[in-house]
């Protein structure tokens, strides 16, 4: 054939194509959807409703592209980069009904430029700074023709065993709600069919954060009324800032898997809230029934999840398997496959794949890991951080330090200053906690001595880590978890530093040199000794691709931390769960009552509880007003208290108000979250800071689970952890 006709069969096949999407544009979304799946076999029908996974490296697979070319593939996971992106879909757009493919990937804290782990850009306060990181994200993503993240995770998480409490919020539904929905704003914006903004997944559905012994993938046993207190509330908030996808979690809950689950998914989900976007399994969690043996096999195992609510499968290949015997024997209805169908083509509909199924090769060339996005992820590390303990005289350093020693395995390890799930994230654009010294105090002479292995008990490196802090000024210690230690299938049974870091810690500081210790990981730790051995600590978290960067601005006081921790830190591993909102004992802890909510081994009090941290500088909270000293159950009241700078440094502070209601026909935490806000302000700077209290933050679900602000005392607390604060005190009345 000569190129001739080659060039014009090109151009008439073009010129269909736009023919045939101009057309499916023309017509009402709505209508559109109808008459595709009117048109519909059973085959193409069942191939919506499946996911598959390419290859990690970004590569589809040989039958992934057949399947494409009969229209039978509804998305794919893991397949990204322009190219291949628009390879894979110009066989689905060649396809009988021209229904495009949407294409996902888990961009959960960046894509190209990596951003501090959830957990830690929760510990920020600042719901902004995770809305700009998750819009940056989707701008990356949206440029290597992603549409779909599986992302923001919302489970609240109590116990730092769980690895996956990394991707969260931490403990407090509160905190959560608010970063629940500047994620999903930040991934999805106002238009989500622009190419820059993809769908945001809300995960895992429901009741994940909750597994027994904090092991991954494991039962959860949760009262209705906690889960509609606790676990509930981000995916409501999530769904209410627009996520226009859920996914199904792993996990048994109170005895029905999440993955088959009518409560959670159909009378909850759709019938309470609403929803009417596409619900999605985890990773193989419909065929996964068989394994909690709700299911009898696979076939099974489909009916089950598709009839309580799962509209497309991940991975694993229940539906298309088994959904034309299902149908047959009427254990499917058409209705059923057909609101699937339609719930999964409406969100290609709002995607605007119908019209704009390519992506465009030149913004990947020109959209990652720019300078600009490199800055927001240099700045949101560092508002990230936590200062845990301070001793005067140590931080920040002084940029005229002549020799600084960076001691400790993660000191120059680039990997694992990225964390867990690092979507297309490489270890050559790493600003490393050595290079980011460097770069800051070019003056000084940065040396750099591992010591000793993450894990492993070795002490080999000791001697020369010794040596190398003797001849140092200063010695900075990077110190805490390899990344693979946090995340998915990574729960721990101590918290504890690992390894011998412990005694490389001990060594050190017998050099007799000031010490810094900065802690890289993706949970709480019990650190009581480090906290002991050392007379700062800073909590970075795995603060992403400038990560190094962004600790020395805080070490050397250019930024002044501000952070808080969104999670209690434990003494030990024995008492998790351990966190602030915990409900009233008829007994409480009492120092001079052996029979009370206590240990006889160890304080029950928390190393570092919910919502401290330190600053370079000092404030003061003082003149607590309320609005009124008596309301009515469906008024409102302002708090506010007067926040004053009294150090002699600029700084942000997070003013944070608390509750509790004294006495309530069901047992209620001793305090909870209600407000909070971060505030920067120059030296010997003041702002009145203002909260609105209001129904829905005085109510709770009764014993009748009906959402109630019953009359009566209430106390409330602002200040700056979840301990202390000034007090006062207000009526609720009929």
């Amino acid at each position: 054939m000569s190129r001739r006709v080659h060039v014009l069969l090109a151009v008439l096949w073009s010129a269909a194509v736009v023919a045939a999407l101009s057309a499916q544009a023309a017509s009402p979304p709505d209508a559109r959807i109808d008459d595709l799946i009117a048109s519909m076999s059973v085959e193409e029908k069942l191939g919506q409703l499946q996911q598959l996974a390419g290859g990690a490296e970004g590569n589809y697979l040989p039958e992934q592209a057949e399947l494409a070319r009969k229209g039978l593939l509804g998305s794919v996971l893991n397949v990204r980069g322009a190219e291949r992106v628009n390879t894979l879909q110009r066989m689905a757009m060649e396809s009988r009904l021209k229904i495009p493919i949407l294409f996902a990937f888990d961009v959960i804290h960046g894509y190209r430029t990596v951003f501090p782990i959830p957990l830690g850009e929760s510990a920020s306060w600042d719901p902004a700074a995770a809305e700009r990181s998750a819009a940056i994200a989707a701008r990356e993503a949206g440029a290597v023709g992603l549409k779909w993240t599986f992302a923001p995770m919302v489970d609240i998480a109590r116990d730092p065993r769980w690895g996956r409490i990394s991707e969260g919020a931490g403990e407090d539904t509160f905190l959560g709600i608010a970063f629940a929905r500047a994620r999903v704003r930040g991934f999805q914006g106002d238009d989500i069919s622009r190419p820059d903004r993809v769908a945001a997944c809300t995960k895992h559905f429901v009741g994940y954060g909750a597994a027994e012994g904090g092991r991954d993938y494991n039962t959860t046993d949760i009262s209705e009324q906690v889960l509609r207190e606790v676990y509930l509330p981000p995916f409501k908030a999530g769904i209410d800032a627009g996520a226009v996808t859920v996914m199904s979690a792993f996990n048994d809950l109170n005895g029905v898997p999440t993955s088959a689950n009518p409560f959670t998914l159909t009378t909850i989900l759709r019938g309470e809230w609403k929803f009417d976007g596409v619900v999605v399994s985890d990773y193989e969690s419909v065929s996964q029934l068989v394994n909690h043996r709700i299911a009898a096999g696979d076939a099974d195992a489909a009916r089950q999840a598709l009839t309580a609510g799962v509209d497309m499968e991940m991975v694993s290949r229940t539906y298309v398997t088994h959904g034309a015997e299902l149908l047959k024997r009427g254990a499917w209805t058409m209705a059923q496959v057909d609101e699937a169908v339609r719930r999964i083509l409406r969100l290609k509909t709002r995607l605007g794949l119908f019209e704009r199924p390519y992506a465009d090769p030149a913004l990947e060339k020109t959209t990652l890991l720019t300078p600009e996005h490199a800055r927001a992820a240099r700045e949101i590390a560092a508002r990230s951080m936590v200062l845990l303990k301070n001793e005067p005289g140590v931080l920040p350093l002084s940029k005229d330090t002549r020799s600084i020693a960076v001691i400790g395995p993660l000191g120059d390890d680039p990997v694992n200053m990225m964390g867990n799930w690092i979507g297309d994230g490489r270890k050559e654009d790493v600003v490393t906690l050595v290079a980011g010294l460097k770069a800051a105090a070019p003056a000084a002479h940065v040396t750099f001595a591992k010591g000793c292995d993450i894990t492993g008990t070795s002490r080999e490196g000791f001697d020369e880590a010794v040596r190398v802090a003797r001849a140092a000024d200063v010695v900075v210690l990077a110190i805490g978890e390899g990344e693979i230690m946090s995340g998915e299938a990574a729960s721990r049974a101590t918290l504890d530093l690992p390894g011998g870091q412990l005694d490389l810690v001990k060594a050190v500081v017998g050099a007799g040199r000031p010490v810094v210790a900065v802690l890289f990981n993706g949970r709480p730790l019990a650190i009581g000794d480090l906290v002991d051995a050392v007379p700062s600590v800073v909590e970075a978290w795995f603060p992403g691709t400038q990560g190094g960067a962004a600790i020395s601005d805080v070490l050397f006081g250019d930024v002044n931390p501000g952070g808080k921790l969104p999670a209690t830190f434990p003494r030990a591993v024995g008492q998790v769960p351990i966190y602030y909102n915990h409900k009233s004992s008829g007994r409480p802890a009492a120092p001079d009552n052996r029979y009370t909510s206590k240990y006889v081994d160890m304080p029950v009090t928390p190393l570092f509880p919910f919502g401290f941290g330190l600053s370079y500088t000092s404030f003061t909270v003082t003149d607590l007003q309320l609005s009124a000293s008596t309301i009515r159950r469906d008024g409102q009241l302002r708090a506010s208290v007067a926040l004053r700078n009294t150090g002699p440094r600029a700084g942000d502070e997070v003013v944070q108000l608390y509750i509790q209601d004294v006495a309530s026909s069901v047992t209620r935490p001793v305090r909870e979250l209600r407000g909070f806000e971060r505030v920067s302000l120059a030296p010997g700077a003041s702002r009145r800071v203002e909260f609105l209290l209001t129904p829905a933050q005085l109510g709770f679900h009764n014993r009748d689970m009906q959402f109630v602000v019953e009359p009566g005392a209430f106390k409330v607390w602002v200040g700056t952890s979840s301990v202390g604060g000034l007090e006062g005190s207000f009526t609720v009345t009929e």
